[in-house]
């Protein structure tokens, strides 16, 4: 496989991030949840005045992973009070990494990974976070895989259904 190359997102790319995100939530995540609540999901994350909103904001950074010129996976990171919870100065938290179903299991969620926390050590962070839902299994082996603990649960609404996340935990002190 080529080289896969991790290039931050600019407000020029935000159809292409809706794209993308949509694609990779509806891949992750279609089949264990109701078409309603999916649409209703996708049409408030996905929404371009959103994503506009959230690549502009300073707290929080977009990275997509090309290969050639095709990209095939996004992380975004947050900081501050940007965070969905913890808002901690000294933390980071990772909100999305998402791979095309296609390219799973060639590297691509890893390298998106090591760019947060690249940028973690950059900014002196103590730890990174994250929210995973509970049934996503092949998330939280690989952020196990990389070091991550359970710490605590948190609920993520997906429409009008209430569903639990692990938040983990990778300390870099």
């Amino acid at each position: 496989m080529e080289n896969i190359e991790i290039r931050k997102i600019g407000l020029s790319q935000v159809d292409l991030l809706a794209e993308i995100g949509r694609q990779t939530f509806i891949e992750t995540f279609y089949e264990v949840n109701t078409e309603q609540n999916m649409a209703r999901y996708l049409a408030d994350s996905f929404a371009i005045d959103q994503l506009t909103e959230e690549i502009n904001n300073e707290n929080s950074e977009f990275y997509f992973a090309w290969l050639g010129d095709t990209a095939v996976g996004y992380l975004k990171i947050n900081f501050g009070d940007s965070q969905t919870e913890l808002k901690n100065d000294k933390a980071v938290e990772i909100e999305r990494i998402y791979v095309l179903k296609a390219y799973l299991g060639k590297n691509v969620g890893q390298l998106l990974y090591e760019q947060a926390l690249q940028i973690a050590k950059q900014i002196d962070a103590d730890y990174v976070w994250l929210g995973v839902w509970e049934q996503n299994q092949r998330a939280i082996r690989f952020y196990e895989k990389n070091g991550f603990v359970a710490f605590d649960k948190h609920l993520f609404k997906l429409g009008d259904d209430e569903q639990t996340d692990l938040m983990m935990k990778l300390e870099l002190r």
